[in-house]
């Protein structure tokens, strides 16, 4: 992979850029540098996410400096749609589609080179595009936008496809094809294809497949290292159609897809490439919701929670031992800090994972009253 800031080089079979294209990439790598100034650090799992590769361009223009120049506007404004439809909702695309290219690019924080191809007045290229974190979620949280970024277990689909025949696994096939072209190995439900190489074969055999045998399928679990196995299956309907099955848990909860999908063009390899794509739709869907969940659920126990400083008064040391282990022992309750100790009575902060009325109840069936006193917590055994 090459950098956007490598000079062109002659590549064989193709023509030479001109001598003013390295002086405009120049200009372009200086100014790209004023326009998004220092990145932040950020996770590894942040730069995964918010790294979008393949992106494939092929523009005509004046010249071949010119083109390159014109395609990398377009690849940062593909990526950034891409980008969206990975971690936001399907509206979030729509609400910004009047986000200019160059708004787009002050979002960047590198680009890479994966592929070109020039010619006197043509570049063709796949690029690599890592937009910053911090900018892109300042942008979204200001635009109300809602976004999902953790990234689910790796799950390994084994696709097999039905003929008159026949079911076939590994050899070429129109439902192999489409998954395959998905390409969804980093997006945020990452979905692995084997590869089919003669340890695959070996490992496992359509009739197997099928058949959900369970311990040919963990073998390929622990090949691939993934959290889960799914089995899709499809079979033609017709010249343009494609019935398609995949049932199974996973990470993202419970698949049940059964569904035919008819293609306007291309036939079979179009409703297969259907069928593949509203499936990873559907898985990623239901993880952006299952995160979500746990998202809110958290959030209200953050809500939920207690910190008071509290008086224990109490007789004797025997029984302020026995208030500080009920104290301790009630659900919910997290920490009991001692502040301060006398002979009559603690200072103490209690911490819990309940509201204040929850945490009066809990200690109600623990034999101690939780009260306010001129203005002062207090916790009075019983």
């Amino acid at each position: 992979m090459r950098r956007l800031s490598t000079p062109f080089r002659t590549r064989q079979g193709f023509l030479p850029a001109a001598v003013a294209a390295k002086a405009i990439l120049v200009l372009l790598v200086a100014l790209f540098a004023v326009m998004t100034g220092p990145e932040q650090p950020a996770s590894a799992g942040d730069q995964d996410v918010f790294t979008v590769r393949g992106i494939e361009v092929d523009v005509t223009d004046k010249d071949a400096a010119t083109a390159k120049l014109k395609a990398i506007t377009e690849a940062q404004v593909k990526a950034f749609r891409k980008l969206l439809r990975r971690i936001a909702s399907p509206a979030a695309e729509q609400r910004l589609s009047r986000l200019s290219p160059r708004d787009i690019g002050r979002l960047m924080s590198s680009l890479s080179v994966e592929e070109e191809r020039t010619g006197p007045r043509q570049y063709i290229g796949k690029l690599t595009i890592r937009f910053s974190p911090r900018k892109v979620r300042a942008l979204l949280r200001k635009a109300g936008v809602g976004i999902i970024t953790e990234r689910a277990p790796r799950i390994l689909i084994i696709p097999v496809w039905q003929t008159d025949d026949g079911p076939v696994l590994w050899q070429p096939n129109p439902w192999l094809a489409a998954w395959k072209t998905l390409d969804a190995e980093e997006a945020l439900v990452p979905v692995i294809i084997p590869a089919g190489d003669e340890t695959d074969r070996q490992a496992l055999t359509a009739e197997d497949a099928l058949a959900g045998d369970a311990g040919r399928l963990e073998s390929l679990k622990l090949r691939y290292d993934v959290a889960a196995v799914l089995v899709a299956v499809a079979a033609p309907r017709g010249e343009n159609a494609v019935h398609a099955v995949m049932t199974g848990d996973s990470p993202v909860g419970r698949i049940a897809f059964d569904k035919t999908y008819i293609a306007e063009t291309d036939g079979i390899e179009e409703a297969a490439r259907m069928a593949a794509r509203r499936f990873h739709e559907v898985m990623t869907w239901k993880w952006k919701k299952k995160v979500a969940a746990r998202y809110q659920a958290e959030a209200r126990a953050r809500a939920a929670r207690t910190r008071l400083q509290v008086v224990v008064p109490f007789n004797s040391l025997r029984e302020w031992q026995q208030i500080r282990a009920r104290l301790a022992s009630t659900p919910g309750v997290t920490d009991v800090d001692v502040s301060s100790l006398s002979g009559r009575n603690a200072v103490i902060t209690l911490s819990a994972t309940l509201s204040i009325d929850q945490l009066r109840a809990a200690l109600q069936a623990s034999r101690l009253h939780l009260g306010q006193s001129g203005g002062r917590w207090y916790v009075q055994a019983f």
